[in-house]
């Protein structure tokens, strides 16, 4: 039997299936034999404990994995979490019934406010569940060991459980839940852990049932033959003599260069990316130095971060964006008005615009650490949507120092007048997650509609298509640097649809090199076009697999 999912990457792994627990049940709502003193005590214990855990796993596991651990710990240790749980031990509730209301009271505003913000609301219930099991004395959920390698099923993976996954044990990695964008996604390329994600029938496989799981091919094989499990084991092979092959520069088949970048959260992952071959930086985050901060960091501390960064490049591009929040990531020094639908709201450069001063301190910091090293330097303002913005960050860039002054391309309206964007900023980087939420009008943390929120589909290849164009035209870059760059496949097809570079998590880019030099651009152009003449997402896949298999038939049978 095959099972559907969504491939990460182009891994396959052979092994017998290991079942994570289920989740704890819900604590029983009863009156507490302790007084509220007491149980208070207890929760705020529990949730000391939980924090300093999740603080240890973050930094024994290190990179994008410590930055979502920490997060979480801070949650166990919000103050406005606490006094809701002493209000609520106040009524005569135990502790663990109090943790567990004000835990989903939190969550489910997180996910009303979606954005960044909702994508907080798993991380949540992850700590309640840590929290809860150590106030009853019960193990706290986390990934089995049975002592063998094996093949990890979940429902989905709380980010401090994927971070800390033993990769001598697991195998591979099956989930019922989530999409190419989730957590357990971005974190299991990050760890080059074989795995197929959003595979809903995956609830049917038991301990012990022997499965093939191939992400190049979106699918978990039950019960194998020994045909399939001897085809499975020469494509582990092959891939591991592809990895360990000297790193080359991105090209396609004909030698023409697409550069492959990393995308980075901090400063701490770019030796690891240089290692890896990241021929630059797609992708700077900035917000780990704004975020949780009662006060925007000064213009020294930023030019220190900065510095750090792109001197670890040295002649490289480096792409940098902007501080990227808004009304769905909070920032007191920044816009703590509240809004109704926060991803439609002041965020991105619509924030910055409003207070400018932290977007003229930032762009100071920047050319100071751009003079001070030998990188590349080029900075691109988030969540443009007209000419107007995009002429008011260039202009500002130029009058700070900053050479190359470019635009994120995230929504629908940036796509469809490229052009005219284009005429002034002088690069464009298409962030496909949010490029793809606003499109199919789809949010990304909904599961609900989860099956929408796929940059396969057409409507989004057509826009990125778009922007390709109209950088050609202009003799403008025009980069990726969300998650879709990391599909060695799709990474074909964007190229084809005008891409000059692509950016990814570190661990991508030997998979994305490899499939780009299979094809020429021709080639590219070819199944680009045949994704563009589909229905849909997973028409649009298959439509590609099938050109791309055309294209390499005809030339292994060319005389």
């Amino acid at each position: 039997m095959e099972i559907k999912g969504t491939g990460i990457g182009l891994g396959v792994a052979v092994g017998s299936v290991v079942r994570m627990a289920d989740r704890l049940p819900e604590p029983v709502d009863r009156a507490s034999h302790l007084d509220p003193e007491r149980e208070a005590e207890r929760a705020k214990a529990s949730l000391s404990v939980v924090a300093e855990e999740l603080n240890r796993r973050g930094r024994q596991a290190g990179g994008a994995a410590q930055d979502v651990l920490e997060a979480q710990a801070m949650m166990a240790e919000d103050p406005t979490l606490i006094d809701d749980v002493v209000k609520r031990l106040a009524d005569g509730k135990t502790a663990e019934r109090a943790v567990f209301e004000a835990f989903a009271a939190f969550r489910d505003m997180l996910l009303g406010m979606g954005g960044y913000m909702g994508e907080r609301a798993a991380d949540l219930d992850d700590v309640s569940q840590r929290v809860v099991a150590h106030l009853l004395k019960l193990p706290a959920p986390g990934v089995p060991n049975p002592g063998h390698p094996f093949v990890l099923v979940a429902r989905d993976l709380a980010p401090a459980d994927t971070a800390m996954l033993d990769l001598t044990q697991v195998l591979g990695l099956v989930t019922s839940d989530g999409g190419p964008t989730s957590h357990t996604a971005i974190l299991a390329r990050e760890k080059s852990i074989v795995a197929v994600v959003g595979a809903a029938d995956a609830a049917s496989l038991a301990d012990g049932d022997m499965v093939i799981v191939d992400a190049a091919n979106d699918l978990v094989v039950t019960d194998p033959t020994p045909e399939q499990v001897a085809d499975a084991t020469e494509r582990i092979a092959e891939r591991a003599a592809r990895e360990a092959a000297p790193v080359t520069p991105g090209a396609l088949a004909d030698g023409t260069p697409v550069p492959l970048l990393a995308n980075l959260g901090s400063a701490d992952g770019a030796a690891e990316a240089v290692k890896l071959g990241a021929e630059g930086v797609g992708l700077f985050r900035t917000e780990f130095l704004f975020l949780d901060a009662n006060t925007a960091p000064s213009v020294r501390e930023q030019q220190e971060q900065y510095t750090r960064l792109l001197s670890a490049f040295p002649g490289s591009k480096v792409v940098v964006r902007v501080l990227d929040a808004g009304a769905d990531k909070p920032l007191a020094f920044l816009n703590a008005n509240e809004e109704e639908n926060p991803a439609l709201g002041l965020r991105g450069i619509r924030a910055l615009r409003h207070s400018e001063v932290i977007l003229r301190e930032q762009l100071t910091a920047l050319a100071a650490a751009d003079a001070a090293t030998d990188a590349d330097l080029w900075v691109m303002a988030p969540m443009i949507a007209t000419v107007d913005e995009t002429r008011y960050f260039t202009t500002l860039c130029a009058e700070l120092g900053i050479r190359y002054a470019g635009v994120m391309v995230e929504t629908p309206s940036a796509a469809l007048i490229a052009d005219r964007i284009l005429d002034v900023a002088a690069f464009a980087s298409i962030g496909t997650n949010d490029l793809t939420q606003y499109t199919m009008a789809a949010d990304r943390l909904l599961g609900t509609v989860a099956n929408l929120q796929d940059p396969w589909h057409p409507a989004v290849l057509r826009l990125v298509g778009e922007v390709g164009a109209a950088g050609a035209e202009r003799g403008k870059p025009v980069g990726i640097c969300g998650e879709a760059a990391a599909d060695p496949l799709l990474a074909v097809v964007l190229v084809g649809l005008g891409a000059t570079s692509l950016s990814m998590s570190p661990s991508a880019l030997a998979d994305v090199r490899a499939s780009l030099a299979r094809y020429t651009p021709d080639d590219a152009k070819a199944i680009a076009r045949a994704a563009l003449a589909a229905e849909g997402a997973a028409e649009a896949k298959l439509a590609a697999k099938d050109a791309a298999s055309e294209i390499t038939t005809a030339r292994a049978t060319a005389p």
